[in-house]
Order: structure tokens, then C-alpha cells, then sequence
């Protein structure tokens, strides 16, 4: 009897959409562009307008939905999550390949993000009613770098960069990662994971803590949201058998690769 070969899948890369580096240009220049006029103090009046409307339009309701939603965006928790995801997937496929993601979201989001919001120096809206309490014409323009960093760290918007970058992991691994165990995942699950967190960002503006123009830079700075998620073969080297009706695939004994069935095959050889 012929033994059974594992047939390794070329790994094939869907396409970005959209096509080309345009759409990152264009975000880019959105950014610069936006930070040079919060230098120029062009938008303190639209972001100061929506800051006092939600204080004043601010329900008990929508406010602890607002709470507890902003831990949804932590960028700690997040991390965590999308690396243990990684790893996981990686003791699965055997391939160091799905650790790459949540270590290059960290090195993006550490080394770009993360020093912006420190350069810009910029407080936050709710700074005039909470420590430093600065004055409210105060709370908002750029580069106040005589105020503690902890106060001065608003632009962009860390929770919105994190919800587009993490989650945007998060459902690049959900998908990989169950097949490896022989389930399926819902194209719809996936959509939710990678559009509910960032536009939950809204209900935020009931805690006015960050600003409207925070949240576009963070959105701008975070990039364009990732395509769909990877081809379960397309995270490592060992391909995951494809799924039978019902969401289950094939039991992981009736691989080639399983001892009960070299053993089987060893033992049909000497037989014959």
C-alpha cells in the first residue's frame, strides 16, 4: 500500500481592497492635514460645540452603556487577547506565522500612535471638569507639553486606533484559528467583529472624554480597516481539512498524519 502524502496548499494572499496604497495616502494626508489645523486652533470651536452638547445631552442609560463599552476598546486587554490567539494558532498549524499580526499591531500602534499622542501634548475635553481642571478654553489645543503627560495625551484617539487595529486581528485569527479545530466561522461574525467595536466609538461621545477631531486623527492614524480574514491555509504550513456540512470537519484521526493510521498502513504493508 502506497503511503498517503500530505499536500501542503500554496499559500495565496486575497486582495486588499482598496486596490494600491491611494486609499493610505489619502488617510495620511488626512492626518497631516488635520493635526496642522489643530495647531492653527481652526477646530477648537466644532470640538469644544459637541464636547458641551454631550455633557449636557447625557443620560444615566447611555452613560454606563458608554462606560462599560470604552473597556471594549483597552488596548492592554486587546493585546493580550489577539497574542494569545496568535500563539494558540501557531501550536496548531505549527508556523510561526500567526504570532506575526498581534507583534507587528504592537509595533505599530507603540511606535507611531503611541509617540504622536505624546508630541501633540494635546488634554482632553473633560480636563475642565476633572484633574488638571484647566480652564475649558484650555483643555484642547495641541503641544501643552508643560502639563503632565498622563493629561496631555488625547490626539489621536488611542480607542478608536485600538479598535480598528486589535479587532481588525482579532478577526484576522478567528477564522484560521477555528478550523484548526474543525469549525467554521459565519462571514456575518466576522463583519460584526470588525465593524461593531469601532463604531461603538460613538456612544463615547456621552462621556465627552475624548474629542471629536481625537477620534477622526485615531481613525485616520489607525490606517484602513484589514479585508477579510485569512484562508485558514494562508497562517501556516499544515492546512486545516475543510469543514463538512454543519460546521464540523473531519476527525483529526482519519489524517495521514495521526499514529493510528501509520501504524494501520505500516501493518497492511507487512500483511501484504
Amino acid at each position: 500500500m502506497r503511503e498517503t502524502q500530505t499536500v501542503r496548499r500554496k499559500v495565496q494572499f486575497r486582495p486588499v481592497r482598496p486596490a494600491g496604497w491611494w486609499c493610505d495616502l489619502l488617510l495620511l494626508a488626512g492626518l497631516v492635514g488635520l493635526t496642522v489645523a489643530l495647531a492653527a486652533d481652526r477646530l477648537f470651536g466644532v470640538d469644544r460645540a459637541v464636547a458641551d452638547w454631550a455633557e449636557a445631552h447625557r443620560p444615566a442609560a447611555a452613560y454606563w452603556v458608554a462606560v462599560v463599552l470604552n473597556y471594549l476598546g483597552q488596548g492592554t486587554p486587546l493585546t493580550l487577547i489577539a497574542l494569545g490567539m496568535g500563539v494558540l494558532l501557531a501550536r496548531r498549524v505549527r508556523s510561526v506565522r500567526p504570532v506575526l499580526p498581534p507583534v507587528l499591531a504592537f509595533g505599530f500602534t507603540y511606535l507611531t500612535i503611541g509617540p504622536l499622542k505624546v508630541w501633540t501634548a494635546r488634554p482632553a475635553p473633560s480636563a475642565s471638569v476633572k484633574e488638571p481642571f484647566l480652564p475649558p478654553e484650555a483643555t484642547l489645543p495641541l503641544f501643552q507639553h508643560d502639563l503632565p503627560v498622563r493629561f496631555a495625551q488625547s490626539y489621536p484617539s488611542g480607542h478608536v486606533a485600538n479598535a480598528i487595529v486589535w479587532y481588525g486581528v482579532v478577526a484576522l485569527l478567528l477564522t484560521p484559528l477555528l478550523a484548526s479545530f474543525g469549525r467554521t466561522v459565519p462571514p456575518r461574525l466576522v463583519t460584526v467583529v470588525r465593524l461593531v467595536p469601532p463604531g461603538r466609538r460613538a456612544l463615547h461621545h456621552h462621556l465627552p472624554g475624548v474629542a471629536l477631531v481625537d477620534r477622526l486623527g485615531g481613525r485616520v492614524a489607525a490606517g484602513p480597516r484589514p479585508g477579510p480574514a485569512a484562508a485558514p491555509g494562508a497562517m501556516g504550513r499544515r492546512a486545516a481539512a475543510p469543514p463538512a456540512a454543519g460546521g464540523l470537519g473531519p476527525s483529526p484521526r482519519c489524517s495521514p498524519r495521526h499514529p493510528r493510521v501509520r501504524a494501520m498502513e505500516r501493518l497492511a504493508r507487512r500483511l501484504g
